[in-house]
């Protein structure tokens, strides 16, 4: 049987999308390989968020059609374009990379991988021939708690997708032409896939999808009965999601990732506290402060909105982490707009923070507005938040010296507490005899900017050999 490559690109939903090719493959009996040299068909699973993911995507094309070159022996060895990139530009691609690639699949493909390579190696393609283009318009795939996967995350980690697709106009977002209109799994399925999960010793599950808030919420429109807007109705679906699996036996962290400010509830802060093995964290980016750039990049949401959402999250949440994303850059945005949300970043002091410069993405709103901003503004506006948010996550690690905390083995020295999500945030160094996996009391010895140095508790201060150190 064949054997293939994959190389995954891009953010957790991707990821996802890569594990379900994989589990498809060893369903048809096929092995997936590491080193693309053993390899008969390379998969790109590749990303198109913005231009540089488009770039590296590009990038790792270019370097595999390379290789191949090289490996004269493998010359009937195929490549294949997957993932985002593949379903936006598609067409354009078959011409720019007509030499390099086999045939691009969409997001809809990835569960008929296997007979899509059988077919590939099956026949020899014709000198001049274009690309096999497998990609059928806009997304409507969605995953199920039976769909064949294999996880390509530790053994104790994992994402689960809960929908795909969004149905928000943010001016800037090329993500709903891609993935199509939001459509969410139900309840039992969530449950279903993370029960197993447990039953395999994942010690972290992480709900992801483009919007975690407005699971269900699609569904609403087949309901009898007038829609009531208050604040009671929304995000009942997701509460409940949460509230069962946080009956799900077993010692388990539930992890929000992904979540829109617009669809925040009382509701679901309530939930959160209620539930301890929901994780204290919350991923929601919030792109702006000021109304006039909320306005322009269509948020649904106004700087009142959020100062207040995000007080009443801290006070009905003890000890939330909140984590955020802004952008920089955006078309209009002037020096005004760019202190109101230097102080606000002072004066709001998130847990976590990342900032990007504005991508003006083809297909978009956003890209077509007035007022573009230079790429030199953006670099100074990038550095002068990234430089703010420095001193305030050394302050807030500095605070934790002295503290104690449980935390999530990754590897040998490396651990994580409920305020770090895997891969985009802090590490916790501990002595590298703690096992990987398990949860672990440690108490926090010192920091470093974003990471913390620990030791199991109740161990002497004398013993502090750790990942960080040994290195």
């Amino acid at each position: 049987m064949a054997k293939v490559s994959l190389v995954s690109l891009g953010c957790a939903k991707n990821l996802v999308d890569s594990e379900i090719m994989v589990g498809h493959l060893h369903q048809a009996g096929m092995s997936v390989v590491p080193d693309a040299d053993q390899a008969d068909v390379v998969i790109v699973n590749t990303c198109s968020f913005i231009d540089s993911s488009k770039e590296e995507s590009i990038g790792h094309i270019l370097e595999a059609h390379r290789q191949r070159g090289l490996r004269k022996r493998r010359g009937n060895q195929k490549l294949i374009v997957a993932g985002c990139m593949a379903q936006r530009f598609s067409k354009d691609l078959a011409v720019e990379l007509h030499d390099e690639v086999d045939a691009f699949i969409g997001l809809d493909e990835v569960t008929r991988v296997a007979p899509i390579i059988e077919e590939l190696l099956g026949r020899e393609r014709a000198a001049g021939e274009a690309p096999v283009n497998l990609v059928q318009g806009r997304s409507t795939y969605i995953p199920d708690y039976d769909t064949p996967r294999f996880r390509l995350t530790p053994r104790h980690s994992a994402y689960l997708k809960i929908a795909e697709g969004c149905n928000h106009p943010c001016t800037f977002c090329i993500i709903p032409r891609i993935r199509g209109r939001h459509r969410s799994r139900t309840v039992e399925s969530v449950v279903a896939e993370a029960r197993q999960l447990v039953r395999e010793g994942t010690r972290e599950i992480n709900l992801i999808s483009q919007d975690t808030t407005f699971f269900g919420m699609d569904t609403w429109e087949d309901r009898p009965g007038p829609r009531s807007p208050v604040d009671s109705r929304r995000g009942t679906a997701l509460t409940t999601l949460l509230r069962e699996l946080n009956a799900i036996e077993g010692d388990f962290w539930i992890r929000l990732l992904y979540t829109h400010p617009a669809h925040w509830s009382d509701e679901l802060i309530r939930t959160i506290a209620e539930c301890p093995k929901v994780a204290r964290y919350v991923d929601m980016p919030l792109q702006h402060i000021s109304d006039r750039m909320l306005e322009r990049m269509q948020r649904e949401t106004s700087g009142s909105y959020i100062r207040d959402l995000i007080a009443r999250i801290r006070a009905g949440i003890p000890g939330i982490a909140v984590r955020t994303t802004f952008i920089v850059g955006f078309p209009g945005e002037n020096e005004a707009d760019v202190d109101e949300l230097a102080e606000f970043i002072r004066t709001t002091r998130f847990e976590r923070l990342g900032v990007f410069r504005y991508s003006q993405e083809e297909g978009t709103r956003a890209a077509k507005m007035e007022e573009q901003i230079p790429v030199k503004t953006k670099e100074a506006r990038w550095h002068r938040l990234m430089k703010l948010q420095r001193s305030i996550a050394g302050e807030l690690a500095a605070a934790q010296v002295g503290r104690k905390l449980r935390v999530l083995v990754d590897e040998p020295g490396v651990a994580r507490g409920e305020a770090d999500a895997p891969d985009i945030d802090g590490r916790v160094y501990l002595p590298i005899t703690a096992p990987v996996g398990d949860f672990v009391e440690v108490s926090i010895t010192g920091s470093e900017e974003y990471d913390l140095l620990a030791l199991p508790a109740g161990q002497s201060p004398s013993v502090r050999r750790t990942a960080r150190q040994a290195q």
